[in-house]
């Protein structure tokens, strides 16, 4: 059974950083892409960034390409999220997802994730 421990989420002032972090089971991680998504109050999920099987190939969304940054540890089975110069429309519940499906790159469509977390809550004050 896959299970995901999402984490690091809280509340925050603009302009500050949190680090929000997945920790996934039940799967054989380092074969596995993983990526970001998100979702506000009102508004479809959408995608954050995404990250290959090795961390070799990594995407962002243009609304957080150079605030946000995408990293793994395979050893540790964790998938991290840094995310800097947070704004208030970064609020939203964030979810980490898994896929097997061509590992070698970074997906940006929540369609190619089979797996899901239950994601965990960042709040971005003004």
């Amino acid at each position: 059974q896959v299970q995901f421990l999402e984490s690091g989420g809280g509340l925050v002032q603009a302009g500050g950083s949190l680090r929000v972090s997945c920790a996934v089971s039940g799967l054989t991680f380092s074969s596995y892409a993983m990526g970001w998504f998100r979702q506000a109050p009102g508004k479809e999920r959408e995608f954050v960034a995404g990250i290959s099987w090795s961390g070799g190939s990594t995407k962002y969304a243009d609304s957080v390409e150079g605030r946000f940054a995408i990293s793994r540890d395979n050893a540790k089975n964790t998938v991290y999220l840094q995310m800097n110069s947070l704004k208030p429309e970064d609020t939203a519940v964030y979810y980490c997802a898994a896929t097997k499906w061509n590992p070698a790159v970074a997906h940006t469509r929540d369609h190619e994730y089979p797996y899901w977390g239950r994601g965990t809550q960042v709040t971005v004050s003004s």
